[in-house]
Order: C-alpha cells, then sequence, then structure tokens
C-alpha cells in the first residue's frame, strides 16, 4: 500500500506517515496558490481526451482518470464539511473515510468526469472563498481528526495543497499512459 493511500482504517503510525507525506509533497509552496490553481489544472490535463481515455486506467488495479477526479470530488466534498464544522463549532469531531470504499462503493468507475470537476471546482471556489474571509485566529481554530488528532483550518489548508499536488502528479502519469 502507497504511503499517499489512506484508507479509513488506518494505524495511527500510517496517518503520521501519509501527513508527513503529503507535507513534503508542499514543501514550501503556498497552499492558498496550490489550491487555487488546481482546478484549471485538472481542466488542462483532461483537455482533448476521449469517454474512452477518460476510462482507461493507468494499468489493471489502478484508478483511471474518471476515477480520480470522482476522488477529488468526494473529498472537496468532505473537506468541505471539515471546513465548516471548524470553523463554526468548537472542536468539533472529524471523521475519517476509506478512499477505497467510496471509489469502489460510489461508483466511481462509472462517474462523469466532467461532471466531477464541476463539481470539484464549484466547491473548491466556495472553500476558498471561506478561507479568504476568515480572520487570522479562525485559522487557528481546529477539530480532533479521529485517526489523526488536533487539526487546525491552516494545517488543513496544507494537507489539501499537498494532497491537490499528488493527485495532479497522479492525472498527469494516467494521461500520459492512455493518451500514449
Amino acid at each position: 500500500m502507497s504511503v499517499f493511500t489512506n484508507p479509513g482504517s488506518a494505524s495511527r503510525e500510517h496517518a503520521d506517515a501519509y501527513i508527513a507525506a503529503i507535507l513534503d509533497v508542499l514543501g514550501d509552496s503556498d497552499p492558498i496558490k496550490v489550491l487555487e490553481a488546481t482546478p484549471a489544472t485538472f481542466a488542462h490535463v483532461i483537455k482533448g481526451l476521449s469517454p474512452v481515455e477518460l476510462r482507461a486506467p493507468e494499468k489493471p488495479g489502478k484508478w483511471s482518470l474518471q476515477q480520480a477526479l470522482a476522488h477529488m470530488a468526494d473529498s472537496e466534498v468532505v473537506w468541505s464539511w471539515r471546513l465548516r464544522m471548524v470553523l463554526a463549532h468548537d472542536r468539533p469531531a472529524l471523521t475519517g473515510y476509506d478512499q477505497d470504499l467510496w471509489a469502489e462503493r460510489l461508483g466511481y468507475e462509472a462517474a462523469d468526469a466532467a461532471l466531477s470537476l464541476r463539481v470539484f471546482t464549484t466547491l473548491r471556489e466556495r472553500n476558498l472563498e471561506l478561507l479568504r474571509r476568515a480572520a487570522p485566529e479562525d485559522l487557528r481554530r481546529a477539530g480532533v481528526h479521529e485517526e489523526r488528532g488536533e487539526e487546525s483550518v491552516q494545517h488543513m489548508m496544507r494537507l489539501y495543497a499537498g494532497h491537490d499536488i499528488v493527485h495532479t502528479r497522479q492525472l498527469r502519469r494516467i494521461r500520459e499512459t492512455v493518451a500514449a
């Protein structure tokens, strides 16, 4: 299992390794700039591909472009909820989820890539609007993730930006494979 796979049943050690790897990918990049750029980057990566290419997995047992985009749309749904909970409540509980179960049980293999991209883009725009309006003390507000412990809004911004970079790399790699 890759360190970037984050199943809901992961151990605390795996969760810690996941966070470290995601933050390492982000490095010194400005999380807001990454979060702002991702929707257009995704649109560029899938531009001009056929439905067959969008459905083709990178290799057997790996995700296709449409599955990765469905994951990103659902991941943004999760972040939307977590962000609002932390901004509106005092130290709310933040639940985890198993991305592989979501992919399987929510039918990512049949998801419409263009719709997933639109959902992702719309939610991201709304989340960025909330972040831009947030006061510095709001960005320090935290929830308690059931697997990873305390996570502030600032920390979540860094995690989601790093997550964007990981999946941008994945989408580019898949495109190279299926469009070759």
